[in-house]
């Protein structure tokens, strides 16, 4: 049991806008440590809506999720805060640094956050993410001063510095060309064979996805292969 990452059970999403609508239907998944696992499907199928549910960053829904098998459905904001902070890692399809910031304490931003570590610690776990991803010079730099490709591995480079259970992704390559998805793919890669990191990504691109240790395809708002 202890492998599990990240479990749902019997998860149902409705809208309401304009009439009542169910966007999920009867979701059970099952995430194990260690898995590179990709969601496809066709849009509006309820990828990103899932995607949302499982971060805890939606709560408005029927069913249990379950994050190293622990039960947090039905927490308060401050708890599913601290339950975010500690094991999920985000990576979006635009970068979100905040460009007042260089890129360094873009990716100090969460561990500030989370004060698990001194401010002298988190930089220097900072820089060895920016180190593992080859941005270590530019850790000083402005995010308008870097390409695509280089604030997608910032991103990333922000989403590990907690020392997450999973980094969760929504399309982290839909904004990048061919070369830089690529790199992103393998920096996953990496990361999964290196040091053992949990992935579940959102994703368009059936290369990206037929290249990850597994494939969830929705279809409607339902898994249909697993």
């Amino acid at each position: 049991m202890n492998n599990i990452v990240l479990e749902t059970k019997a998860l149902n999403k409705y809208f309401n806008d304009p009439i009542r609508f169910q966007v999920l239907k009867n979701i059970a998944l099952t995430i194990n440590h260690g898995e590179f696992v990709s969601i496809v499907g066709k849009s509006g199928c309820g990828k990103s809506t899932l995607l949302y549910l499982l971060s805890t960053m939606d709560t408005d829904y029927e069913g249990e999720i379950y994050i190293h098998n622990e039960l947090v459905t039905n927490r308060s904001d401050a708890e599913l805060a601290k339950i975010r902070s500690e094991n999920i890692g985000f990576v979006f399809q635009f970068h979100y640094l905040l460009n007042e910031y260089n890129v360094l304490k873009n990716v100090m931003l969460p561990g500030l956050k989370l004060a698990k570590y001194s401010t002298k610690e988190i930089e220097h776990r900072a820089m060895e993410h920016l180190k593992t991803l080859d941005m270590q010079d530019q850790a000083l730099k402005m995010p308008n001063q870097l390409s695509g490709g280089q604030k997608q591995r910032v991103a990333i480079a922000r989403a590990l510095i907690n020392d997450p259970l999973i980094i969760m992704g929504d399309e982290p390559t839909g904004n990048l060309d061919k070369k830089n998805s690529d790199m992103v793919f393998d920096i996953f890669n990496q990361l999964t064979i290196e040091k053992n990191q949990t992935l579940l990504i959102v994703t368009h691109d059936n290369d990206f996805a037929h290249r990850t240790h597994r494939i969830i395809t929705m279809q409607d708002g339902s898994i249909i292969e697993s």
